[in-house]
């Protein structure tokens, strides 16, 4: 064969080798990406406790430690930057130093929940947060959940200590894109939840697939979800403020995405204070 004409051929093959490579690149990248919750699905947040979910809801939410439920969409719960009240391990001995302290060494808690702030004040910190949280990520995917909500990524808003603010919103993000691609490597898509402190960055930055937004229309700051995740957004009204908040959210975006009532501690079915509506 000629000079010229290996060297045709040589071009040739190796357009067609890149070619392949792109197509097959560009399904592999659109396989890996995980499906949001179907939008507008009936969904029901059980994170307080499980129990049989009604046959007409989609999508149901429980925590980490939970088994999910057949033939649903599920998400997988974590308390991402803040401690949990009944967890009286993982945060204590070598791990201890990644509870935020304030200045005198005093545990920064966040009292509505009886919960303590994670420092997410260095990289070192953030890594080893991360390695814990993506060990809970971990179980959910392989008990076969489909996304996760980490929760608390506003935990910065509530670092104020003496004055002064401890926690920065740039380290919550840094700390959730950790997480984000975490669970993106593990097939889950993953949620934000509140923090509209992030706008677009939200999606654009620290990859989040859709939102979990808790009393939107009571703050009035549903739009600010919409505008950034359009109509994969999943609403949690209250029942301790006024109803008026539910019936308005059911009103104004109830027919596009998911809006729900629940009482203020998520309750299981079952106890006294179990309150559950949709529209």
């Amino acid at each position: 064969m000629r000079a010229s004409s290996r060297t045709a051929l040589t071009t040739l093959l190796s357009a067609g080798a890149i070619a392949l490579s792109i197509v097959a690149g560009g399904t592999a990248a659109q396989a890996a990406t995980p499906a949001p919750p179907p939008v507008n699905a009936q969904f029901d947040y059980q994170i307080g406790g499980v129990y049989t979910p009604a046959a007409s809801v989609g999508i149901v939410d429980r925590d980490h430690t939970a088994s999910p439920v057949s033939g649903r969409y599920n998400v997988c719960y974590v308390n991402a930057f803040q401690t949990q009240p009944d967890d009286t391990t993982t945060w204590a001995g070598a791990n201890s130093d990644l509870i935020l302290r304030n200045a005198k060494g005093v545990k920064v808690g966040d009292p509505e929940w009886n919960e303590y702030l994670l420092d997410t004040s260095t990289a070192a910190k953030r890594t080893r947060i991360a390695a814990i949280v993506n060990g809970w990520i971990d179980s959910c995917a392989s008990k076969g959940f489909q996304a996760v909500e980490p929760d608390n990524l506003d935990s910065w808003t509530r670092s104020k200590s003496g004055g002064t603010q401890l926690l920065a919103k740039q380290n919550n993000v840094a700390l959730a894109t950790l997480l984000a691609a975490h669970a993106h490597q593990k097939g889950l898509a993953i949620a934000q939840k509140n923090t509209t402190e992030l706008g677009s960055a939200g999606k654009n930055t620290v990859g989040f697939d859709f939102a979990i937004a808790e009393e939107c229309q009571f703050n009035t700051e549903c739009d600010a979800y919409t505008s950034v995740y359009g109509n994969n957004v999943i609403e949690i009204e209250y029942t301790d403020n006024p109803r008026s908040a539910y019936t308005q959210a059911c009103a104004a975006q109830g027919k596009n995405i998911s809006v729900i009532l629940r009482d203020r501690d998520v309750v299981a079915k079952g106890d006294s204070a179990y309150r559950y509506e949709y529209c």
